[in-house]
């Protein structure tokens, strides 16, 4: 008895003062958790009871509860979902360049050459620029029809210069977020790829392997966990794109590169319904937590293997 009374001890002044000191760290660790939950929670509150209201601006007539009209009405227009489909195609866009330009760059970046310590500063330097000062050099300094260096290119070798915001305004966003991102890929994989054991390379090479056969068998294979990692981070935030497409088309031509967030500021703050605009954002949420859910699911899977 008297045995089992000093093994269990330890043990019980152990959790004690485990209790203690938790008791003593609440009150201090409770005012960050209490900001952190009012600087989540009000806003996200206060957008769905607007989503359930009239609400308009410049129209004070239109109030009271209005259930699901808001939903209804945002999710028959055609302008939703041609948003909705521009949202997909650009993050799907931006996606494809900056994982398969990054992990050819990271590839080539591990290799020696002169002059790599300076190609790896310039090539990380475009993810410093913030989003607007970006659209702004890719519109007036880069691709306008008249003054653009592109533009002067084209006149150069003989051709015609295009508007690229008129001809393909979807396709040059996508561009030009390409261009803010790739830096992020290339950093998170050309780490993975400086991970990556030389003996197992070294010993391929001597067994007669390529450099495309090491390539698709070995280098690919390890970069599998960090390029998974790129396209969760960067599907998050490409979700909510939005100064580049307002600094350069505004949404247009029409609606051809209005996304989700650039379709909720116009009926919120362009349109003034604020209850249109609640609900398109209420929307917006559910898929980014949709396509978060499954995001993180596959990250973890691969992370287990």
């Amino acid at each position: 008895m008297l045995q089992a009374v000093q093994a269990s001890g330890p043990a019980s002044s152990s959790k004690s003062r485990r209790g203690g000191r938790s008791g003593m760290t609440m009150p201090l660790i409770a005012p960050s958790v209490v900001i952190l939950l009012i600087w989540s929670i009000v806003p996200l509150v206060m957008t769905l009871w607007f989503s359930f209201r009239h609400y308009n601006l410049v129209d004070p007539t239109q109030t009271g509860f209005a259930g699901f009209d808001n939903y209804v009405y945002l999710l028959t227009d055609p302008d939703f979902w041609a948003s909705l489909i521009n949202t997909l195609i650009l993050v799907g866009g931006v996606l494809l360049v900056t994982v398969c330009a990054g992990t050819l760059l990271a590839v080539l970046y591990d290799t020696e050459f002169f002059g790599r310590s300076i190609a790896r500063l310039l090539v990380i330097a475009p993810f410093f620029v913030m989003p607007t000062v970006s659209a702004l050099i890719w519109k007036n300094l880069m691709l306008h029809p008249i003054y653009g260096v592109l533009s002067a290119l084209f006149r150069d070798v003989g051709l015609s210069p295009i508007d690229w915001f008129s001809r393909a305004p979807l396709l040059t966003i996508v561009g030009i977020v390409s261009w803010e991102w790739l830096p992020f890929a290339i950093l998170i994989l050309l780490t993975a790829v400086q991970s990556l054991d030389h003996e197992q390379r070294e010993a391929a090479r001597m067994d007669g392997a390529g450099p495309v056969a090491s390539f698709f068998y070995i280098t690919l294979p390890h970069l599998r966990r960090a390029i998974g990692v790129v396209i969760m981070i960067e599907t998050i935030f490409l979700l909510t794109i939005f100064a580049e497409i307002d600094v350069t088309t505004a949404g247009g031509p029409g609606v051809a590169t209005t996304n989700l967030a650039f379709l909720i500021y116009a009926r919120a703050l362009l349109q003034f319904d604020v209850g249109g605009g609640s609900a398109g954002g209420v929307i917006a949420i559910i898929l980014a937590n949709i396509v978060a859910f499954f995001l993180v699911r596959s990250i973890a899977r691969n992370l287990e293997v």
